[in-house]
């Protein structure tokens, strides 16, 4: 017998979830498919911060995303019972006087002064390397996206809307306004499956680059440090003297694997952070999705309009993804035109 829904979702990272979310919010039905291949989601330091802190500049649409991400996250946390959200301040480590003085002018532009503190931080921390203080950043925070990932996969299980399985591509058979895929008739289906978009045969002629990303947990009884520390790299408490410390970008290496070449890295980095030992308590990796232009990518097939795309939402994914997932819908419900940046008939 034929199941009927409106939407079938490929892939439950960040921007599954999200899309999910929306048809939740207006009635609509779907199934989602997940095989657990893709891991950026769960192993992603989960950093919303709309400021890039190498050139103090916004990030793009940096406010916007924030302003429509922290609300999101809140109503999760009501649906699921659960906290996600962990709210911080960021300090910067400066290098030179001329970052503190970028820092000045950044502090003073509009966007940039709601989260900025013009005020260079002098206090000496201990156990932390920062001759030239810090600048603070207010507003920032994380998502557990690895708890709010494997809560929100209980969750689809209960209402029976996700099967643990690989989804086939050669067996989806395309009718006039709809597909159908095994024993499920769908409207449509949104593919949100990360770095694994390289095996689809529909989409695998976009532009996604791999990134590999290794992160470290360390345990450091004398860092009581209670904000997110960005300096060679970032070191992010957790809680009770515990951090995750990341990330690397490996452009070549394809596993999910943590390796020795990326543990040696980080603590080489580290080393110049910070001086307190700490014992290192796991090490995880996954596969960042990104796009040359660093935007995500987001449409309808040229040829099959019942297939489409959610991906590469890169380093940000935990800020974008509440912002493309309700483009999107209302560009597949309501005709809503897409924004040209995110559009993949860009390329």
């Amino acid at each position: 017998m034929t199941k009927q829904v409106d939407y079938i979702i490929v892939g439950l990272g960040l921007a599954g979830l999200a899309f999910a979310e929306q048809l939740f919010k207006n009635n609509k039905t779907f199934v989602v498919f997940e095989d657990n291949s893709q891991t950026s989601s769960l192993v992603a330091g989960g950093v919303y911060n709309p400021v890039i802190l190498k050139r103090f500049t916004p990030v793009w649409n940096g406010h916007q995303q924030i302003e429509k991400a922290i609300p999101f996250y809140q109503q999760l946390e009501d649906k699921l019972r659960q906290k996600f959200d962990y709210k911080f301040t960021t300090r910067k480590v400066f290098n030179s006087i001329e970052d503190e003085n970028n820092w000045f002018v950044a502090s003073d532009k509009p966007m940039l002064n709601e989260y900025m503190n013009p005020k260079i931080i002098r206090e000496k921390i201990n156990g932390v390397y920062a001759d030239f203080g810090f600048g603070e950043l207010y507003k920032t925070g994380r998502i557990d996206t690895k708890n709010l990932i494997e809560t929100y996969r209980e969750y689809l299980e209960k209402s029976d809307n996700i099967k643990n399985q690989k989804f086939d591509y050669a067996d989806v058979q395309f009718k006039e306004d709809s597909v159908l895929y095994q024993n499920i008739s769908a409207k449509k289906i949104v593919f949100c499956e990360g770095f694994g978009i390289v095996e689809n045969s529909f989409f695998n002629n976009l532009p996604l680059k791999e990134a590999k990303g290794e992160l470290l947990t360390i345990h450091a009884a004398e860092l009581n440090i209670d904000f997110l520390l960005k300096s060679a790299l970032f070191v992010l408490p957790l809680g009770d003297n515990y951090y995750k410390v990341g990330a690397t970008f490996n452009w070549k290496d394809k596993t999910t694997l943590p390796t020795s070449e990326g543990k040696n890295e980080l603590v080489d980095k580290l080393k110049k952070v910070i001086s307190v030992p700490y014992t290192i308590v796991s090490q995880s990796a996954g596969i960042r999705p990104t796009v040359k232009d660093r935007r995500p990518l987001v449409g309808v097939h040229s040829e099959y309009k019942q297939l489409v795309v959610l991906n590469g939402l890169g380093t940000r994914g935990v800020m974008i993804a509440p912002t493309v997932a309700e483009s999107l819908y209302n560009h597949l419900e309501n005709n809503t035109v897409l924004d040209k940046e995110i559009d993949i008939k860009r390329f």
